[in-house]
This record gives C-alpha cells, structure tokens and sequence, in this order.
C-alpha cells in the first residue's frame, strides 16, 4: 500500500493523544480514568497506561521511517504487541466490580482502533522489491 507507513504513524500519534481522553466513567465515585490517571482509590490503581503506549507507538513511528526488513519484521512483533496491550487496557478498565460497571467513553473504543490500525499498517510494509 502506498500510504501504510504514513497511516501508520498518524494512527500512533492519535493512539497517544487518545490515552488523555477519558476512557471509562465511574458513577459512584463521580470519577473518569485515563491512560495519563488510572487511580480510582487506594485499592484501585491501574497505573499511568499512556507509558507503555507511547513507548510502543514511538518504537512502531522509527520502525515506519526505516526501510530495512528487520524493522518491518520488528514492526509487525511490535504493532502486535501494542495491540494486544490496549486490548487488556479494555478489558481491565472496563470491568465490572463489586456489581458496578464503569460508563465506557469513545475513547476507549478509539484505543483498540488505532491499535489495530498500527497493526494492519505494520503488515504493509513499503519495501523496494529486488530484481
């Protein structure tokens, strides 16, 4: 594909600024998480999410501008990964506890988009083929 490196880090840059909306709301503690605030009280701690994804995100962007095939292979095991990392941030953070569920926002769903789009770009590499 033509545009896939591009898409790919457009689709990086907009995983990063989707872990500072919030991602799930809390009725009972009038209280929204974030990737950046993953503290709902003392006992529920998911942590600062938007770490881990902007460091995936800006390993995939150097693997998009490198046009090696190590980097496209690295790319493919990274977008994977990345993917199945904002697939568990879904799941833990919009768990029901103790008979409540937490009020999903778009940006939760936004997550696991850009995820698989970084990943779906990451398997059409842009690769100079040799005769």
């Amino acid at each position: 594909m033509k545009y896939s490196q591009i898409i790919g880090i457009v689709a990086a840059i907009a995983l990063v600024i989707v872990c500072t909306l919030p991602w799930v709301y809390i009725p009972s503690l009038h209280l929204y998480l974030t990737g950046i605030n993953g503290k709902a009280s003392t006992d529920l701690n998911f942590g600062s999410q938007i770490k881990s994804h902007a460091f995936l995100a800006t390993i995939m962007i150097i693997c998009f501008y490198v046009t090696r095939i190590w980097s496209k292979r690295l790319n493919v095991f990274i977008g994977a990964v990345n993917l199945a990392w904002a697939f568990k941030n879904f799941l833990i953070f919009t768990m029901c506890r103790g008979g409540e569920c937490p009020e999903k926002q778009t940006a939760i769903y936004l997550l696991i988009f850009f995820a698989a789009i970084m990943f779906v770009m990451s398997l059409l590499p842009k690769l100079a083929v040799k005769k």
